[in-house]
């Protein structure tokens, strides 16, 4: 009986790794022949059945092997393609862990590969400019600034008492809905962004992991009260309402989103509302009745920049559109926060952010995020490039320069991210201070 084995790989390209042993299942292989050759008949390991590979030592638990037969990886009688890797017996004389490439530089760093697609020749001014496009080359590996908490499931931690409440009243999170590695994080704190009006949009964007339908199920109508009951629950004093694209309701949803700030205003007046919300088709009545709902954030993405709306975006999205939504949610109520993000790594260059951060000025946007776009199926967007951290700095420090009143920028960095909301508190609580004693 083992307890552990070392994995030599055939090229110096891997990492040795190790198999970790539990008592599931039994395999055979040669003890005098260690190396692990072609792989014959294979039996269920779920059957508790012993696999006759050679004849000789038994490794007891549960089994992963990588076979040259194959070129695939064997896992409880599954195979699924990955690199090739054999067994070997640790030698006395041989030390092979002194050639080997820690797995971190062999899965590569994310600086290689990727590129994106050259732009549809339209314009001859477009010859050096890439898009995204599903299927397209991903970079090789990732990079390691992309390191999240992991969340506790004690059942007396935050993140258990959030996800409990959510279950108990039928509520969905984009989270979950749409993948955000940064759950761990938020619902630690003993928050989440609760997602209204269903888990499945109208719109089909190529970058979100979010349901589609053209005729999703009609919206929850006690939706507003659970939701209300939920962040009472929660004890927080900053909230963040988003949703999925309603289409199919006449006013894409938004008195809806107006009853949920209500009542939220009602159980907890001090609360501060964000809701990152649709173009409501470019309805401006729709806006109107959210900003005038009592809200203290009207968000809206923008997502990417002009020349990309096309291929990361819905047909029926658009650039001029988000900003026209965005622009007149403050000219419907004077003094209301707006704010928007964009993702990087989708083929946008320097000075196509820079004009985007100079358009959303232009209408007086107050907050703008910057976070790292993260492919979240093979269905989806390919990653053109992973931004480096002092990239996000950069663009940062142009905005701050631009003038808007917060800018959070980083590779893990979403448009609802529980570090950015502290700073919005702190920042509309301190400018509403400074406005009263003015007034007085």
């Amino acid at each position: 009986k083992l307890k552990d084995a070392n994995i030599v790989p055939q090229t110096t390209s891997h990492i040795p790794l190790k198999l970790l042993f539990q008592t599931t299942s039994k395999l055979e292989v040669s003890s005098n022949e260690w190396k692990l050759g072609k792989f014959t008949d294979l039996i269920s390991l779920n059957k508790m059945t012993p696999t006759k590979l050679h004849s000789g030592l038994t490794i007891f638990g549960l089994f992963c092997a990588f076979s040259p037969s194959t070129q695939g990886f064997i896992q409880n009688s599954q195979t699924v393609t990955r690199p090739l890797y054999v067994a070997s017996k640790p030698s006395e004389t041989t030390d092979t862990s002194t050639n080997a490439i820690p797995y971190r530089i062999s899965r590569g760093d994310g600086s290689t590969g990727g590129g994106g697609l050259p732009m549809p020749r339209q314009l001859e001014n477009e010859d050096n400019l890439v898009r995204p496009k599903v299927g397209a080359e991903m970079p090789n590996g990732r990079p390691d600034w992309f390191r999240v908490p992991a969340p506790s499931h004690a059942q007396d931690s935050r993140y258990t008492e959030v996800k409990d409440s959510l279950r108990d009243l039928d509520l969905h999170t984009v989270c979950e809905e749409a993948q955000c590695p940064n759950v761990g994080e938020c619902w630690s704190g003993g928050t989440g962004t609760i997602m209204l009006l269903g888990d499945t949009c109208t719109r089909g964007c190529m970058f979100c992991a979010v349901n589609t339908d053209s005729a999703p199920p009609p919206p929850d109508p006690f939706e507003p009260f659970k939701t209300a009951e939920a962040v009472a629950q929660w004890g927080v004093d900053y909230i963040v309402l988003t949703s999925v694209d309603r289409d199919d309701i006449e006013d894409g949803g938004a008195q809806h989103f107006a009853h949920t700030v209500e009542l939220l205003k009602i159980r907890k007046p001090e609360i501060l509302v964000e809701c990152l919300v649709s173009d409501f088709q470019g309805d401006l009545n729709s806006v109107k009745t959210l900003a005038l709902s009592g809200l203290d954030v009207y968000a809206h993405n923008v997502e990417t920049v002009e020349r990309l709306q096309k291929f990361v975006r819905d047909p029926r999205a658009g650039y001029h559109q988000s900003l026209k939504t965005l622009k007149y949610a403050k000219e419907a109520k004077p003094g209301l926060y707006t704010k928007t993000s964009i993702m990087l790594g989708l083929g946008e260059t320097d000075e196509e952010v820079i004009q985007t951060m100079e358009d959303l000025r232009s209408i007086d946007v107050d907050v703008v995020t910057f976070g790292q776009y993260l492919r979240p199926t093979e269905h989806h967007l390919s990653v053109v490039e992973y931004v480096k951290p002092e990239k996000f700095d950069y663009f940062r420090e142009v905005g701050e320069e631009m003038g808007f009143k917060y800018v959070a920028s980083g590779p893990m960095v979403r448009s609802s991210y529980k570090a950015g909301e502290f700073y919005l508190e702190h920042m509309i609580k301190t400018e509403r201070k400074e406005k009263a004693l003015e007034q007085e």
